[in-house]
């Protein structure tokens, strides 16, 4: 027995000694090339350590070193691809004699990454060291496999601190400062938590993250994940599981609140002065597996505008395919519609149209098939509603069917057509509108009052360009209006006909025209054709008791001018009403010129006058030879005009028989 215990106290005194004089003998600074070497060898880059090399074993290895750099892949440059002012590791030693790791420390201080990439790659991927190849698996090639962490052990104190990270690819660049992170996972089959914060473009963003166990998680089983993201300009959380495959899947309540203009800077791309973009938010079920992200049972905000649905982004393709449905309560896209440029027409008013660039980027970035329902859309002053759209988006291409809506108690549907594939985008616009109530629809589109009724619209339109003005100018296309029991504002065309005698001898208007003034129809109708922005009319025509209305004309839409002339006629007697019988059957016509502003009124004397003297002539043929016009077809009868010397010797046996009268 004393012989037994000897020999344990001299094995015991030898292996102190050794674990003192090992480290005594073996000085790290004798081993530095040899290190440097087998890091070179393994990471396929030159490694150097430039300052002290430190080694312990008991009570606990310790190992540390300073100023220690990783190259740069060839073509990147000669600034290191890492740096770091010290590394410290720290292991217990007894466990590693039962397969058990406990890390007490490993930190990384002053860490500096450099990812670059350009035309030949990028540095970040290292040269694999060879290997025998790993036997296939059913998980499709994801790092999360049974067995894929066969340790047990502890890692109490896992810290970068003040590390800086940097990218560029030449175009884009940004760069990640204080950088710290800590991990602690106690267990490996239970909670880790990791926290950390850094600074990107002087915004300090904070993060938070717990696992239900680093095994589980590395060994693709289903484990519970939260993850909640802090900054000014941005907020992030997530609350579920890391589900179970071979790859980094996600389902969970996710939510987001952003600060747009903050957050547009926080990733490089400042919003342009004036934007109305404010903040938005979404709140739902988030699921997330290669290839595709679904948002479910999402509620929706984005400033003022509030949405409920789902979205599901798929991402194998060339670019993002955006698929969903929501229902919008109110859409109002006045905020975020460009201002108006001030114009340079004063005297109408009016303001020219904007030669802003119109930026439709946004189109080429995703293609989409989304499905909308809106409850109120506000474009302008125009308001629709019940909505229903189904947008459909591919390589820049925007076809918008529009299969139902109602606005001012009229409904209709359409299609909107937004091509930015080429380098000029190109334009189409169909639409039917049946029942609208023309004057609130027209004061709203186009702040003009002055048409009232009950009215049917057809329009099918095309045009390209950059800018509205462009548009404006290549607009052409075609349609078709009826109205019925309504009024146009401004004249009185019976009024206007009852003193238009006076009016010849007096060249001037006669009463009629005014803002209080309405011409009354039960019918109006006619179509319009567009070439190059300027629309023009050729058949209108309009009904009432009293008048029987014609015109044709031009409407600029470009110089937001017009030239229009209109031709009303009465039908029956405006004697009652203060005119003369003369005037049945007589043309008026009013030109109407001048801008959409600031219109102004001319009637064609010579014209009515003619149209006065031939009815007049008309009228006393009639009387002189009674007997010959009544059996002439009304053909005939126009057709038939008095000669001079009818006229003459009609007038003189009228004057005969009238002082034969006298004489009685």
């Amino acid at each position: 027995m004393r012989r037994l215990l000897v020999i344990l106290l001299v094995l015991g005194g030898i292996a102190i000694a050794a674990a003192l004089l090992i480290p005594m003998l073996l000085t790290p600074e004798n081993w530095r090339g040899e290190i440097e070497r087998r890091a070179s060898e393994q990471l396929g880059r030159e490694v150097s350590i430039g300052g002290d090399i430190g080694l312990s074993i008991l009570p606990a290895i310790q190992i540390s070193a300073g100023d220690v750099s990783i190259g740069n892949a060839d073509g990147f440059g000669e600034e290191a691809f890492a740096e770091l002012s010290e590394l410290r590791l720290g292991l217990a030693l007894w466990p590693l004699f039962s397969n058990r790791v406990e890390v007490s420390e490993f930190v990384l201080v002053d860490p500096v990454i450099r990812l670059r990439q350009n035309a030949r790659g990028n540095n970040w991927t290292f040269a694999s060291v060879e290997a025998p190849a790993p036997p296939p698996s059913d998980n499709n090639g994801g790092f999360r496999q049974p067995g894929a962490l066969p340790i047990d052990g502890t890692f109490s104190n896992i810290r970068i601190e003040n590390g800086a990270v940097s990218f560029s690819d030449g175009t884009e660049t940004w760069e990640v400062s204080q950088l710290n992170i800590s991990l602690q996972a106690t267990d490996l089959d239970r909670d880790a938590r990791l926290n950390g914060s850094f600074v990107l473009r002087g915004e300090t963003i904070s993060l938070n993250a717990g696992l239900g166990g680093l095994r589980p998680f590395m060994e693709g089983r289903q484990t519970p994940l939260t993850l909640e993201v802090r900054s000014a300009p941005l907020t992030m959380s997530f609350d579920g599981n890391a589900l179970e495959s071979g790859t980094f899947d996600l389902a969970g309540d996710a939510s987001v609140e952003a600060d747009i203009p903050g957050l547009a800077r926080l990733a490089g791309e400042p919003l342009p002065p004036g934007s109305a973009l404010r903040s938005a938010a979404a709140s739902g079920r988030f699921t997330s597996i290669p290839g595709e992200m679904r948002f479910e049972s999402a509620r929706l905000r984005l400033d003022e505008v509030t949405a409920t649905g789902g979205l599901t982004v798929r991402t194998g393709g060339e670019r993002p395919f955006l698929t969903g449905q929501l229902v919008i309560p109110r859409l109002d896209l006045n905020p975020y519609m460009p201002e108006e440029e001030a114009g340079t027409a004063p005297s109408g008013g009016q303001s020219e149209w904007s030669t802003e660039e119109i930026d439709l980027a946004a189109l080429r970035l995703v293609d989409a098939d989304l499905r909308l329902s809106a409850g109120r859309l506000i474009f302008g002053d125009v308001e629709v509603t019940e909505a229903d759209v189904r947008a459909q988006l591919t390589n820049g291409r925007l076809v918008a069917d529009l299969s139902r809506f109602t606005l001012y108690g009229g409904s209709g549907s359409g299609q909107l057509v937004v091509n930015a594939r080429g380098a000029t985008p190109s334009y189409t616009l169909n639409a039917r509108l049946q029942g609208l109530q023309t004057q609130p629809f027209l004061s709203a589109a186009a702040d003009f009052s002055a048409l009232r009724g009950l009215g049917n619209f057809t329009i099918d339109l095309t045009s390209s360009g950059a800018s509205t003005a462009a548009i404006m100018r290549s607009l052409s296309g075609n349609g078709n209006l009826r109205l019925a029991d309504g009024a146009i504002e401004g004249f009185n065309l019976a009024r206007i006909l009852r003193g238009v005698q006076t009016a010849i001898t007096t060249r001037q208007l006669p009463q009629g025209f005014g803002p209080e003034e309405e011409t009354d129809f039960s019918e109006l109708g006619g179509s319009f054709t567009i070439r190059n922005g300027v629309l023009s009319n050729s058949d209108l025509s309009m009904l009432s008791p009293l008048l029987r209305v014609t015109g044709a004309g031009e409407f600029n839409l470009v110089e937001q001018s017009v030239d229009y002339r209109i031709s009303p006629r009465a039908v029956a007697s405006l004697a009652g009403q203060g005119g003369t019988p003369e005037l049945n059957g007589i043309a008026v016509p009013v030109r109407i010129r001048g801008t959409f502003g600031n219109p102004s009124f001319s009637i064609d004397f010579e014209a009515v006058a003619r149209e006065l003297a031939t009815g007049q002539a008309r009228g006393l043929l009639d009387r002189l030879l009674p007997g010959q016009r009544q059996g002439e077809s009304e053909e005939e009868q126009e057709q038939s005009q008095p000669t001079p010397a009818d006229l003459l010797r009609g007038l003189l046996d009228r004057q005969r028989r009238s002082g034969n009268d006298g004489n009685d």
